[in-house]
Parts: structure tokens; C-alpha cells; sequence
């Protein structure tokens, strides 16, 4: 009897102990998950009235052809001593047209009742000649500090020359890397200032050719002239030159690339009110931003004013828009 009782006993405990297992761990009610578990591919969404008080703003993202550009440096040359190039220039050629125009009043004399001596006819030829060697002279040093191919023809009566010799145009001198162009020479240059980013002022120069190579910096350089511009003489420059063959893609503004985790992103309202968080590459830098091949496709809204607002609120869905 006594056996019988003590193995029921050990029998009841063994179910007990087993319906009070202990519970499997589980989320708490109302417990906040971690900003990519909660947010993830579904990205941020929000309601009219978020939208508007983040100030989030939308652009369909455009169709575009880009060519790969290469950078250069480039420096402002100071107009001053382009100006006595030119003045030297002037002066030569006014003095070479006097005395070609004596040369020949005398010719045209030589012979008649009172004509000049000899001797004075050889001197008027030999004036002649050295102020046209003279004249050749200023030519050979305009075009040493100029190039051999500017854009002008006449460069007496340039008004490009004129231009940039009062400073009302200036002439850039752009040095690439060695090989960076290849055997290409470029026909256009976009310039910026040194600390420019993507989307910053940029000027554009179609008035390129080639100039003589820098000896501090090893390379191919090119002259290129500069129309209204506000960079001043002796600054440094970025240069850029298309390169390659033109490739499609999209563009995505400046405005529109946020930075997070070491990589560029940027959003895209794929419906109404729900924004994602879209990977973009930005290795190709454009005058308005960005130019992007894949991740984005012609015609997808893209968030183009108050991005960072965004990423804030997808890392932290808690705190809501000031």
C-alpha cells in the first residue's frame, strides 16, 4: 500500500511540474523594435500633415545621357601681363607701319628730281626690316604666352584678346594628370572653385586649346577662356573634361543625397506618403548633383528638400517633426 501511494504521489508532481513549464521568451506589448526592424523595405511613411510640416518636397527624377569627366587644376591668370603682351604687340606693329610706309614714299621717289640719297633709301630699307623682326618679335612672345592656337584670328583686332588684356574675360590655365585624357584633347571645360561640391557654381568654357606644359606639374595643359565669371585672378581652380563615350542614367540633385552607414542614399516615394531609403552611387559627380545608373529610374519621385529630416525619422521613429 505503502508503494502504491508513494507512485502516485511522484506521478501527480510530475504533471504539475509540467504545466508550469516556464513560458517561451516573447515581445512585450507595446514594446519598441529597433528602427530597420520596424521601418526595413516598407521605408517612412507619413500623413499629408507630416509631410507638410517636415517640409518634404518631391522631383521626378530626369532622364539624362553623361559622359564620364576627369578632374584637373586649374589657375587664373592675371591680366596684366597679358596686357603688356599686347601693348608690346600694338606698339610693334604701329612702328612697323611707319617705317614700311617711308620705305616706301622713298621707293616710289628713288629716281625723280630731289629724290633721297642713296644711302638714305638703304637706311629706310634697313629700318624696315628690323621693325618688322621687331613686330615678328611680339608676336612670337604673345603666342608663347598665349599658345600656338588661340581662338582668335587677327590678334591685333581680337575682341577676345581685347577682353582678356582689360580683364573683362579671363584666361584659365587647366594642367590634367598624365594619361587622364588620353590622346584626346578636350573642346569644353566645366570649372568650379576649389572647395566645390556637387550641385555648386560652376562655369563652362567652349574656347579651349592647347598651352604650354606646366613644369611644376606633370601633364597636359590647356588655355580656356572664362566669360562671366567672379573667380578672381590667381585662384585655383577644379577642372572637369568629359571623357569616354555617353552613358543613360538618371540625375539626382545634391539636395537630395543624404549620407548614413559610410554610403550616399537618397528617397523615393514609391505611393503616397511612403518614402524608401534607395542606395545611390555618386562617384560621378554633375554640375546639379549626382549622375546615378542604377537604384533610381526616370520618372521615380525623389525627395529633394528636407531628406535629412527623413533619416532622421526613419532611425528614430519616436521623435516626431519639428
Amino acid at each position: 500500500m505503502k508503494s502504491v501511494l508513494v507512485a502516485a504521489c511522484c506521478v501527480s508532481l510530475t504533471t504539475l511540474l509540467g504545466c508550469h513549464k516556464a513560458p517561451a521568451t516573447a515581445d512585450k506589448p507595446g514594446e519598441d523594435k529597433p528602427a530597420e526592424a520596424q521601418e526595413g523595405a516598407e521605408g517612412v511613411s507619413l500623413k499629408p500633415d507630416e509631410i507638410k510640416k517636415m517640409g518634404i518636397e518631391t522631383a521626378a527624377a530626369k532622364s539624362v545621357l553623361h559622359r564620364p569627366e576627369t578632374t584637373g587644376y586649374g589657375t587664373v591668370i592675371a591680366h596684366e601681363s597679358i596686357a603688356q603682351a599686347v601693348a608690346d604687340l600694338a606698339t610693334a606693329a604701329a612702328i612697323e607701319r611707319q617705317s614700311r610706309s617711308a620705305l616706301a614714299r622713298a621707293q616710289k621717289l628713288a629716281g625723280t628730281p630731289g629724290a633721297m640719297p642713296v644711302e638714305s633709301l638703304e637706311a629706310a630699307e634697313r629700318q624696315a626690316q628690323v621693325d618688322h623682326a621687331a613686330l615678328q618679335l611680339a608676336e612670337r612672345r604673345l603666342s608663347s604666352a598665349l599658345g600656338q592656337d588661340p581662338p582668335w584670328k587677327a590678334q591685333e583686332s581680337s575682341a577676345e584678346l581685347t577682353a582678356l588684356a582689360a580683364g573683362h574675360a579671363k584666361l584659365v590655365r587647366v594642367t590634367f594628370p598624365l594619361g587622364a585624357l588620353g590622346n584626346a584633347s578636350p573642346v569644353a571645360l566645366r570649372l568650379a572653385r576649389i572647395n566645390a561640391t556637387p550641385g555648386a557654381k560652376s562655369w563652362e568654357s567652349h574656347s579651349v586649346w592647347i598651352a604650354p606644359a606646366d613644369s611644376s606639374i606633370p601633364g597636359k595643359s590647356f588655355f580656356a577662356l572664362l566669360k562671366g565669371s567672379d573667380a578672381g585672378e590667381g585662384e585655383r581652380l577644379l577642372a572637369w573634361a568629359p571623357v569616354g563615350s555617353a552613358e543613360s542614367g538618371v540625375q539626382v540633385p545634391a539636395a537630395a543625397a543624404v549620407i548614413n552607414g559610410g554610403k550616399y542614399w537618397c528617397y523615393v516615394e514609391e505611393k503616397p506618403g511612403n518614402f524608401v531609403r534607395t542606395e545611390i552611387d555618386t562617384s560621378m559627380p554633375t554640375a546639379e548633383g549626382y549622375f546615378v545608373k542604377d537604384g533610381v529610374s526616370a520618372g521615380d519621385k525623389i525627395v529633394i528638400s528636407s531628406a535629412g529630416a527623413l533619416l532622421a525619422r526613419e532611425l528614430n521613429p519616436s521623435t516626431a517633426a519639428d
